[in-house]
């Protein structure tokens, strides 16, 4: 059993050396999801390319009491929102798939509608073009119908639709137990073996 651990751990560490992820931070509430994400990909040793929204700085000031340049530490490379001569616009910048975490309605509404109006939204659309995993973690509550519809246009284009919905079958102690449970489901739907939340009848 123990020798079987250990080759899993192995195969799984070599896999996450050779990923290549893009991340963005936007401006919705919930940068402490994207923060801990970025934590646990530089900890496996994956590739990321990091684009912070301008309006996101705010936000983690506000909620995080850090700084735009602490987020970009935890990546490989960094990009301003407005880098259009960036790599990731391309279709030739080859990714294993993009998470946008916390992801804006306005966000959601641009990649639905195809308007690439920034960095972010471009590297979203051409993850879509070439047919590659886009996840998305929405944190807005109540939704109205417009927000719905955007969603739906594009779970039914493939993407993962994944929002900030925390389970409490655990037995969360603190909030940090409630993060790494989201952040976790983030890893499961790109293949990254993780775990950082009790999964359902295992003890």
């Amino acid at each position: 059993m123990f020798l079987s651990e250990v080759i899993y751990s192995l195969i799984d560490y070599l896999r996450c050396v050779q990923m290549r992820l893009i991340i963005a931070v936007t401006g919705a509430s919930g940068v402490i999801y994207s923060k801990r994400l970025l934590e646990v990909l530089k900890e496996k040793n994956v590739e990321v390319h990091l684009i912070i929204s301008n309006a996101s700085e705010k936000i983690l000031y506000h909620e995080l009491e850090t700084t735009k340049d602490e987020l970009e530490k935890l990546a490989t490379k960094t990009y301003a929102e407005d880098d259009f001569y960036a790599p990731l616009a391309s279709g030739s910048f080859l990714a294993d798939g993009m998470i946008i975490i916390p992801c804006s309605s306005k966000t959601v509404a641009g990649i639905a509608q195809g308007y690439s109006e920034n960095l972010i939204l471009r590297a979203a659309d051409v993850t879509l073009k070439e047919h590659r995993k886009l996840i998305l973690v929405p944190r807005e509550t109540p939704l109205n119908a417009i927000h719905l519809r955007n969603q739906l246009e594009l779970a039914m284009q493939g993407v993962v639709i994944l929002p900030a919905m925390p389970a409490f079958y655990h037995k969360p102690k603190k909030i940090d137990d409630l993060v790494d449970f989201i952040v976790g489901k983030v890893l499961d739907s790109v293949g990254i073996h993780n775990n950082l939340f009790e999964r359902w009848s295992e003890q």
